[in-house]
């Protein structure tokens, strides 16, 4: 591997690779597919940038952010990585925004799937997508 095929691969990442969320009851596809960034890629830079800024803000005169506020800050973060989705209701395309992500991310076994991957450099290794 050469420092071109690094640099290549970081700016493939902004692509994003698709995440088929599995039901954790029964092992199963859902038929929902998130398209997440890779951890190299500029989309996740600025992400994890928002999400220093953000905690800033939230700092109260002391310096401190609660738990609760650490814990919407990292939401945000993980949603700005899903670039996309195909996600249905009743049949119907779930429209993609960003109070709809983070929506479903509020859903503990989702958010989990979606932080391991995102944060899993073999999803995103050259030719994995």
């Amino acid at each position: 591997m050469q420092m071109s095929d690094v640099l290549a691969n970081a700016v493939d990442q902004d692509k994003g690779a698709d995440l088929n969320l599995i039901a954790p009851w029964d092992g199963q596809p859902t038929g929902m597919v998130l398209t997440i960034v890779g951890p190299d890629s500029d989309t996740a830079r600025r992400a994890d940038i928002a999400l220093v800024d953000e905690l800033a803000e939230m700092a109260d005169l002391d310096g401190r952010v609660t738990a609760e506020q650490r814990a919407k800050a990292k939401l945000n973060a993980l949603a700005r990585r899903v670039i996309r989705w195909d996600v249905k209701e009743d049949g119907n395309p779930v429209p993609f925004d960003t109070k709809a992500v983070l929506k479903l991310l509020a859903v503990g076994w989702v958010r989990e799937q979606v932080d391991a991957f995102a944060g899993d450099h073999r999803n995103f290794a050259p030719g994995a997508r």
